[in-house]
This record gives structure tokens, sequence and C-alpha cells, in this order.
């Protein structure tokens, strides 16, 4: 038996190596490891090492059979490869001699292809450099003309050899160091030829500068001996006017301080006068050599500035003075006997609107009323002298009427310090009269129409302040001051009419305006004196129709002409008293906000035994002060007391809610409540003694309804009937809020916890922290309610 399981065993092991024989044989070598594992596992290690071993020498002899059946083959194979070997160096020898032939017979050639591509590149270079040399010997041969041209100063020659330069040579010749160089001279040699242009202009014109105010003064009075000549003279014959005008002219420029025309004056021919008296004198075009302004005409032309200014130059002071003006309005008249000349041989150089923009120029710096009305009548009297030449004058007097802005504008400056300084000297207090005489006094300054107070005997009070009669004199003042610009400008009654009602508005709706409303919201303004602007307001507004009156009748138009501007007098009152009665509104407030801060309410207090409580300190003094400040309101219109009335009241109850509202109100007691009642009881006599009149019934009460309902409700601890009737519009407690209620109780609450220390060893103090806490929580669910 034991045999036999050997052989068993035996037979077993000899099939388990043949298996890992044959799996090693199949097998990746990096999957090998776990085969071999089995091997060193297992019992028969050295049987399996013989059968590899007998397994690795019959795969020699297949390898060895294999070998010699194919060594044959490998021999051959590598005795032809021998003989390949021997042709490639035979091949590779006849390929190195061709291409050292060929080298060599390529040098010759490539020697020649070089030596023509420097001759191509050499040929290119000649081409470039003579094209270039093309566009840039014009350039230079004509920069050099023109150094010439300017070295002999012939500059309007200059000027175009400059254009032509600019515009044509230079952008030929291509970006060059010497084309920016002469670019960026272009303009300096222009800037260079027009300052000397200009300079020999300036000489031309001193020269004339010296006799054109004698020959525009001696034209002037001409002038204005002309309107005053009787209708006998004013019809001769303009052409003789004109000759005496030239004559006079000429005599003038020949004369300079009683001295000669020196001979130095650039521009003045020495012309001997040697005709007789009747026959016509040079005019002074006849006396000045014009080529400076041609040859400056014709330069400007080339440089676009035909447009710049070449006669005059006014003084910078002369807006100071009417003899300034004067003075250099004599200049221009001298100077437009010499522009006549150029006017009609230059095609427009001068241009006859350079007054017009002088004035635009100069005229701002005018504050003065009365010199810009002297200068009005200076422009009317150089009109008619431009006109006696035949100089046409419309646009002179179109000048005058743009003037007339200006002139309304400086006005207005004016009439603003004069309102400020009636305002600021006014005392605001009714004017009072001691006689028939004073009272006429004021009365033909300000139209007062009030048969009442004429019964009154003297002495009496006017209504209005003293700055009720100095503003309606001083806007009867601005309405003459307008008047005066419109005489001589030829201007129909309708169009001054319409003037000075626009300049007037302008004055009342802008300067009054502004002046009013600056005396309203000026610091340290009293109750009184806002009250006296609200009376002097409206009497002023009550004036407006006498203004249209009195307009209507210096301009002899009547005021219900169609079209007819309207005045804004009755909208500016109108609106300054409506600032002055809110200022009224919220100076009171402020005052009243000033009492209140003197409020001292002891919240803690406990509820007294027995007597009556008064009324706080500080509402003892607010109720006297608004009784007596009312007392003022008497002369107001109704309507603006009754307003300043409730509204102070309802500020007072506003003030004293928030004051019981304030968080920083923690506790309030129920003798708080007590005092704060018996203040309310205190402003509710205050209102039922009517204060103001025209209050109907107890209307000034319900300024204080609110607080009152919630006082009783406090005060008489009513809240089975709050509760109940709540939302209903028979409620007794309709304006208490549960809200306000609410914050109160729970301050109320606050006081009994941190007062009563002892509360739990006195039962009618628990039972009332009960009740205030079943009131809460009632309070809390009824706002719930409402709410959802």
């Amino acid at each position: 038996i034991a045999r036999g399981q050997n052989m068993m065993a035996s037979v077993e092991a000899a099939a388990e190596h043949e298996r890992i024989l044959r799996e090693i044989e199949s097998t990746d070598t990096n999957c090998i490891g776990p085969t071999l594992r089995s091997v060193y596992d297992g019992q028969e290690h050295g049987l399996f090492m013989e059968k590899l071993d007998a397994r690795i020498r019959n795969h020699d002899r297949e390898i060895e059979k294999m070998c010699n059946h194919h060594f044959q083959g490998f021999v051959d194979s590598i005795t032809e490869l021998l003989k390949v070997r021997g042709e490639a160096q035979k091949l590779k020898s006849q390929v190195t001699e061709t291409n050292r032939r060929l080298q060599d017979d390529g040098k010759e050639l490539l020697n020649s292809m070089e030596e023509l591509k420097q001759c191509r590149v050499q040929q290119r270079n000649i081409a470039t450099t003579i094209d270039k040399l093309t566009h840039c010997l014009p350039v230079l041969e004509m920069y050099s003309r023109l150094q010439e041209q300017m070295r002999a100063k012939r500059y309007y020659p200059a000027l175009r050899t400059l254009e032509q330069l600019e515009q044509t040579c230079l952008p030929r010749a291509g970006q060059y160091r010497f084309c920016s160089i002469m670019a960026e001279n272009i303009p300096k040699l222009r800037t260079q030829i027009r300052d000397t242009a200009m300079s020999q202009l300036r000489d031309f014109l001193e020269s004339i500068r010296k006799h054109s105010d004698k020959i525009g003064e001696t034209a002037i009075k001409q002038a204005q001996l002309q309107r005053s000549l009787d209708s006998s003279v004013s019809t001769q014959p303009r052409a003789l006017i004109g000759r005496r005008v030239r004559k006079e002219a000429a005599a003038g420029a020949g004369t300079d301080g009683g001295s000669p025309l020196s001979e130095q004056d650039s521009g003045i021919l020495d012309v001997e006068d040697e005709e007789e008296e009747e026959e016509d004198v040079p005019g002074a075009q006849d006396l000045v050599d014009f080529s400076p302004v041609y040859r400056c005409l014709h330069i400007y032309t080339v440089l676009g500035l035909r447009d710049a200014r070449l006669v005059l130059q006014p003084h910078s002071n002369m807006h100071e003075t009417l003899e300034g003006y004067r003075r250099y309005f004599n200049q221009i008249v001298g100077f437009f006997v010499v522009e006549d000349h150029v006017l009609h041989t230059t095609q427009s150089l001068v241009n006859r609107a350079y007054v017009e923009e002088l004035w635009e120029t100069h005229s701002s710096y005018c504050d003065d009323p009365d010199l810009v009305l002297d200068l009005k009548n200076l422009i009317v009297l150089f009109a008619d002298t431009l006109q006696g030449y035949g100089f046409p004058v419309s646009q002179l007097f179109d000048m005058l009427l743009e003037m007339r802005e200006q002139y309304g504008e400086i006005l207005l400056k004016k009439w603003n310090i004069t309102f400020r300084q009636v305002l600021d000297q006014d005392n605001y207090s009714p004017i009072p009269v001691s006689s028939e005489q004073e009272y006429r006094h004021y009365t033909s300054q300000f139209p007062l129409q009030d048969p009442e107070l004429e019964k009154l005997p003297f002495p009496k009070k006017l209504p209005f302040s003293e700055f009720v009669p100095k503003v309606y004199c001083q806007l009867k003042e601005f309405i003459y001051a307008c008047l005066k610009y419109s005489e001589d400008l030829h201007l129909s009654s309708t169009e001054v009419d319409d003037m000075i009602r626009k300049s007037t508005n302008l004055l009342l709706s802008r300067t009054l305006s502004h002046c009013l409303q600056y005396a309203i919201k000026k610091k340290n303004v009293g109750l009184a004196e806002l009250v006296q602007v609200i009376i002097n307001t409206t009497h002023l507004e009550h004036c407006c129709h006498f203004l249209e009156e009195f307009i209507s009748n210096i301009t002899n138009v009547p005021p219900d002409t169609v079209n007819a501007t309207k005045l804004y007098g009755t909208s500016t009152f109108k609106d300054a008293r409506h600032a002055a009665e809110a200022e009224i509104y919220t100076s009171l407030n402020a005052k009243i906000d000033q009492f209140l801060q003197l409020a001292d309410y002891d919240w803690t207090a406990p509820v007294q035994g027995g007597g009556t409580l008064a009324p706080s300190d500080y509402l003892t003094d607010l109720i006297a002060f608004l009784r007596s400040t009312f007392s003022v309101f008497t002369n107001l219109p109704g309507k603006v007391a009754q307003t300043a009335c409730m509204s102070a009241c309802k500020h007072i109850s506003t003030s004293l809610m928030q004051l019981l509202l304030d968080p920083e109100v923690r506790q309030i007691s129920m003798g708080a409540m007590h005092q704060l009642n018996t203040d309310i009881k205190e402003c509710e006599s205050f209102a039922r003694a009517g204060p103001v009149a025209g209050f109907q019934g107890d209307t000034l009460l319900l300024a204080f309804s609110d607080l009152r309902q919630l006082l009783d409700l406090f005060t008489q601890w009513d809240w089975s009937a709050y509760l109940a009737d709540y939302g209903k519009p028979s409620c007794k407690y309709l304006r208490v809020n549960p809200h306000t209620a609410l914050a109160l109780l729970e301050k109320m609450r606050e006081t009994g916890r941190k007062n009563n220390v002892f509360a739990q060893f006195r039962k009618t103090d628990r039972d009332r922290q009960k009740l205030i806490d079943t009131i809460i929580k009632q309070l809390r669910n009824l706002i719930t309610q409402h709410q959802s």
C-alpha cells in the first residue's frame, strides 16, 4: 500500500512539473514569478530541476538542427554583400570626381554673377540718386531764392515763394533732414513777414493818428452845428457841406498843437495848399500815401488774415470817462475820412461794424448809468456826423438798442444796491404822523387810499413802514431812467412803452424780489419785522395798477393796448409775502422749541395727595409769549394769523407727545402724567381764550385733542371702554393710537418694578402691576388683530 501511494505521488508530481514547464515556455518572463514560487513551495525541487535540464537540452538540440539547416543560405548572402561593397566603392569615387570637376567649372560663373549683382546695385542707386536730386534741387533753388527775396524785403513775392515751396516742392522732395528744417522755418518766416508788414502799417497809422483826432473833432463840430441850424440853412446842398467839412478837417490836419506836420511822419505827403478858397480843398485821402496799406492788405490776403483789425487800438482806460470815448470817436471820424478812400479801392478792407465790436469789447466795464447816457448821446452825434459823409448808420442805431440791454443791467445793479440800503435802514415799524402836512408828504410819495385812516385824528400811524414809499419812489425813478435812454432813438411810443415795461418787470421779478428775500431770510429777523414785511408787501401789491397808469402817462400808450406787456408786480409781492409767512411759521416754531428745551419734568414723581397742581414754569412763560406775539398779528390778514396760531398749537402738542415717547425716558409715573395733564389744561385754556380772531367754536382745541384723549385714558384709567370701543366711530378715545398707549404702559410698568422694591409685600401694588400686565397683553392682541 505504501509503495502504491508513493507511485501515485510521483505520477502527480511529474504531471505538475510538466504543467509548470509548459507554463514557463508559454508565459511572459514578467509573469513567471508565481509559477516558480509554486515549484519552491513543493517538495520535489530536485526532480523539477532534472526535468528542466532535460527540457533545455532538447531545445538546444532543436536549435542546432535549425542552424545547420539555414547555414548555407547565410554564407551565400554574406558573399553577395561583399561583392556589392566593391561596386559601391567604385561608384563613390566616380561621384566625388564628378563633383570636383563641377565645382572647378562653376567658380568662374559665380564670380561673374557676383560682379553682375554689384553692377545692378550701383545702377539702381545711381538712378535713385538722380531721381531724388531732381526733386531736391528745385527745393534748394527755391529756398535760396526765398532768402534773396527776404534780404531784398520783397515780402509779397517771398510769400508766394513760401506757398509754392510748402505746397508743391517739399512734399515731392520726401523726408530729409534739410526738408524738415525748411518746413519748421516756414511758419517763422511767415510770421516774420506778417510782423514786418504790420510794423510798417503801424508806422503809417501812427503818423495818421496824430492828425485824425483834429480831423474828427472838426467834422463832429460841423455836424453838431448842422443839427442846430435853422431850416433854411439845413437845406444847403450836401456837396457844399461836405466840402466845408473836408476843408476844415484838412485845415485841422495841417496843425498839431500849433506846429506844422513833421517831415518824418511816415505816409503823409507834403502837398502845398495853393488852390483858391472857392476850389475844393484836398481831402485827407489826397494827403496820405496808401502804399503801406495796400502792401499789408496783399500780405494779409495771402496769409488768410484779412479780418485783422488794422486801424485803431482804444486806450485801456477809455471806459472810465466820457472824454475818453469822445477822443476815441474823434479819432474814428478822422480815420473814416481816410477809410472812405480805402473802402472804395480795396474791396471793404475796413469793416464799418468795428464800432459795434468796440462797444461789445469795452462797454462791459461801464458801471455808471449816467456815463452810459452821455455815451449814448455822443454816439447819436457820432452817427449824424458819419451820415454827413455818406456812411450808413443803421448799424450804429442797432448797436444803441443793444446797448439798451447793457444799460438796463447797469440800472438793475444800481437799484439792487439802493433797495438793499432801503431795506437795511428801515425800522419795520408803522410810520407815525403828527400833522396833516406830514400825512400829505407820505401820501404824495405813495398812493395810499384809506378813508377810515383819513378820518382818524392826529397823531396817528400809517400801516406800513418807511420802505414802502421809498421803494415806490425808486420804482418811479427807475422808470424815468429807462425813459431817458429811449430819447432820440427814433422809436415809436409803443416800442418805448414795451421797453420800459420789460425793464420794470426785470426790476420787480429779479432785483426787488431778491432783495425782499434777502431781508426775510437774513439772521436776527424778529416776528414783528416779518409781520411788518407782510403788511408792506400787501400795500405795494395794491399799488401796482398805479405804476401801470404812471407808465402809460409818460409814454402816452393806454394800458389796455393790444399785446401790451403787463407788470409782474402782483406776483412778485405775493411771493415775498408768502416767503415772510413761511418764515413766521418757522421762526415761531423755533421760539417755541426754545421754551420747550426748558421743560424739566420729573418722570418718576409720585402722585400728590391733595391740592391742585400748578402749570410748569416754562409753559407759563410760553403762553405769555404767545399772547404778546399774537397781539401783534392784528394787522395781518386773517388767514395768516389763524394759520400761525394753529401751527403753534400743533407744534406744542406734537413736541409734548414726543417728550412722552422719547426713548431716553424709560420710566413714567402717574404723578408725571398728572403734571402733564395740568400743562395741557393750561394750553387748552389759552386756546379757548381766542388769541386770534376768526376761529369757529373750539377749532383751536383740536390741536391738543390727541394729547387730551391720551391723558384722559391714563388719568381716568378707562381701559375697559377703550378696549371695548376701539375702532368704532363713537369711541371716546378715537385719537389714541394703541402703539402709543402700549409704549406708555410699558414705561409705567418699568417704573413700578424699580420703585416698588417691596411690592411683593403690598397687595395693592401687586394687583396694580398685574392689571398693567393684563392691559399690555390685551393691547398687544388688539394690535395683532388689526394688523392681520
